[in-house]
């Protein structure tokens, strides 16, 4: 297989999620008007949707037990957020997202993100939301406006 098709920047061993590496297409850079960049999820897609952050804002930790979750940053800045370890707060790890990073999260992955600005993310699903019971589980509270940081 193409390894373009396969490509990543990061891996973490011990979950699987990934940073995926997108693929430019060098033409639509010389032609002067902008560029491409294509992603090839490993998993197929059912459903597709934009998520908006206000700035400062967290969606509280949580896991999918049904989907692999792909969630391409359209606009802003934002921390996101993993355990190594479901129960344990201490395996958090982190990284800076910025527009055009897409990472994939595996089924059952605890997670979440953490908006620097106001953040635009597209959130791909391996299942349809409505299809699965429960989409999400929850861990712990979710953050409400002015308490994301208390």
């Amino acid at each position: 297989m193409n390894s373009k098709y396969t490509d990543h920047i990061f891996k973490c061993e011990k979950t699987g999620l990934k940073i995926i590496r997108p693929d430019i297409n060098l033409d639509t850079v010389k032609d002067g008007r902008g560029f491409v960049s294509t992603y090839f999820p490993e998993d197929d897609i059912k459903e597709f949707n934009i998520v908006y952050f206000h700035s400062g804002m967290i969606r509280g930790f949580h896991y999918h037990p049904h989907f692999v979750e792909y969630s391409l940053v359209a606009s802003g800045e934002g921390m996101f957020v993993y355990r190594t370890d479901a129960d344990n707060p201490g395996s958090d790890k982190t990284f800076i997202l910025s527009k055009g990073m897409c990472v994939r999260v595996p089924v059952g992955i605890v997670h979440t993100i953490y908006s620097i600005t106001e953040l635009t993310v597209v959130a791909s699903l391996s299942k349809r939301w409505d299809d699965c019971d429960p989409p999400i589980v929850q861990i712990g509270d979710v953050p409400k406006p002015n308490d994301v940081y208390k």
